[in-house]
């Protein structure tokens, strides 16, 4: 007897339909075919507990078990489900009714329990392009499958559920996810507030400026400046997430295995903040089987490096074409997948070893030959492609306690929603690009030149701080942005000036 059950697999950003087909014969052996990796092949194990425990019986005879298309490799535990009911099917335990018409996925325990799998929100959605009816997913995945409309989605907590539910049983009930409701209920939901910041008006002008372009931004301080206390609340001054934006950060989370089990959709932005420890890997994706890393789970968020130069400098070189490029292209002898990477930069790091050059008051002990190499673990390419470069000075005691509460997050969140909207207006017609910072190069000709007198202050600052051509797209892009925080047409003098300032951390001004 044949048995077809369909199931899927994660590949990339992508869903690819399996089908398992069961074929029993007399024998008794059991054969496993279709490219399958060492996880799917213990499964029969894991198979014949769960059954037996869960109060079935097997087939006694010869099983073969083929994963189709035999040239896509089948990886993870998440078959076992397929399999097992493939197999109950052959025997006669469950009905072959509704098995055309549903897609299923499940780690099975030993005792018949399901356990979650990577990636549920995407094989709804090719449950749903393929024209099925109903997906089967263990209950911890139920919610971020249920995000999908148009196709019914069920919970299961063991086998028996599942069985049930294809024997015509009404003991599993499908979960009805309201998308909207879910998504703007969680939309302000922030556990800082730049009201908490006291001081540091000009940093907070930085923040707000990058934020309003989507501009890559460098702190550079000594400890205790609050360089961490700022790059946590960039997000909650960050413009609201998109449904659309929501549903593709959540597919990435889903893929990876981030999603909690009583999430369905990510609202708020993702704030990312890896260890300086991190490997290459980890930070841009791949490894045996293919992950997002990082800067993917940062997609339309925030990736904060904190003591930037205790990252490995090989580390570190691997994100200038995703900063450039917003999408990481992860190639392997045996994969090529490509991922999302469209998030803001945000950095920190001390001006020296010790911490304190440049401080108001604590002396420095390094030499210069040790804050030299210091600052020349950021090489020049990286440092060119981050927008701002600021320097926070310490608040004195008399600064921290005269200090007035500062504006709060929803406050400026505002400013930056309307410069938002002018660039959105502005690029409406041009794909792909949504605010100043992804400007190309045409489009700075055409929206970022300012009037030939007003652009001298740029050629001095130039000349001055020996500016790379990329620093000077840099300065138009911010400039361009702040002119925009004032809804100003042209960019001015004054403009560029504030621009400029924000480059503190160029080689031949550095120190000055």
């Amino acid at each position: 007897m044949l048995v077809k059950v369909n199931s899927a697999a994660v590949q990339g950003l992508e869903a690819i339909a399996i089908t398992v087909e069961v074929n029993v014969n007399p024998g008794v052996r059991f054969v496993l075919v279709g490219l399958p990796d060492n996880a799917v092949k213990e499964s029969r194990e894991r198979i014949v507990a769960a059954v037996q425990n869960s109060g079935f019986s097997l087939p006694l005879r010869s099983v073969t078990i083929n994963m189709a298309p035999a040239d896509v490799k089948k990886e993870g535990s998440g078959y076992d489900l397929p399999m097992a009911i493939g197999m109950m099917a052959a025997e006669g335990s469950v009905s072959m009714q509704l098995l055309p018409t549903t897609m299923m996925v499940g780690e099975l325990s030993l005792d018949g329990s399901l356990q979650p799998v990577r990636g549920a929100l995407l094989i709804a959605i090719r449950a749903r392009a393929m024209g099925l009816q109903r997906l089967v997913v263990p209950v911890e995945n139920v919610r971020e499958a249920a995000v999908v409309n148009n196709l019914k989605v069920y919970g299961a907590h063991n086998l028996r559920e599942v069985v049930d539910l294809l024997n015509g049983g009404e003991m599993l009930l499908p979960t009805e996810v309201d998308t909207r409701r879910e998504f703007y209920d969680h939309q302000v939901n922030f556990g800082y507030d730049f009201a908490d910041v006291k001081g540091q008006e000009f940093v907070k002008r930085a923040f707000e400026v990058a934020a309003a372009g989507g501009h890559n931004i460098i702190m550079i301080g000594p400890p205790g400046s609050g360089k961490s206390m700022l790059a946590k609340r960039m997000s909650t001054i960050l413009p609201p997430l998109s449904l659309a934006e929501s549903l593709e950060t959540t597919q990435i989370h889903s893929i990876a295995g981030q999603l909690k089990s009583d999430t369905s959709l990510i609202a708020t932005r993702p704030f990312r903040n890896p260890h300086h420890t991190i490997s290459p890997v980890a930070l841009v994706g791949g490894g045996m089987s293919p992950q997002p890393g990082e800067i993917s789970l940062a997609h339309n968020g925030v990736l904060f490096l904190d003591e930037l130069p205790e990252f490995n400098r090989s580390v570190l070189e691997v994100l200038r074409q995703p900063l450039e490029d917003r999408v990481i292209n992860v190639s392997r002898a045996k994969y090529t997948v490509s991922y999302p990477c469209n998030f803001m930069f945000v950095a920190a790091m001390n001006p020296c070893p010790c911490g304190y050059y440049n401080h108001p008051l604590k002396r420095c002990v390094c030499t210069p030959g040790q804050i030299t190499r210091y600052l020349n673990k950021i090489s020049g390419p990286l440092l060119d492609r981050i927008d701002m470069q600021i320097e926070i000075v310490p608040l004195t005691f008399d600064q921290m306690s005269r200090s007035a509460p500062g504006e709060s997050s929803a406050v400026i969140r505002e400013r930056v929603i309307k410069a938002r909207k002018i660039q959105e207006e502005r690029y409406k017609e041009y794909r792909g690009i949504h605010c100043n910072a992804q400007m190309t190069s045409a489009l700075m000709r055409e929206f970022a030149t300012p009037k030939p007198e007003d652009a001298e202050l740029l050629r001095q600052a130039m000349t001055r701080f020996q500016l790379s051509a990329r620093a000077y797209d840099r300065i138009l892009r911010v400039a361009r942005t702040i002119a925009d925080l004032e809804a100003s047409d042209m960019i001015t003098s004054t403009h560029l000036a504030e621009a400029i300032g924000y480059r503190n951390m160029d080689r031949a001004s550095w120190g000055e």
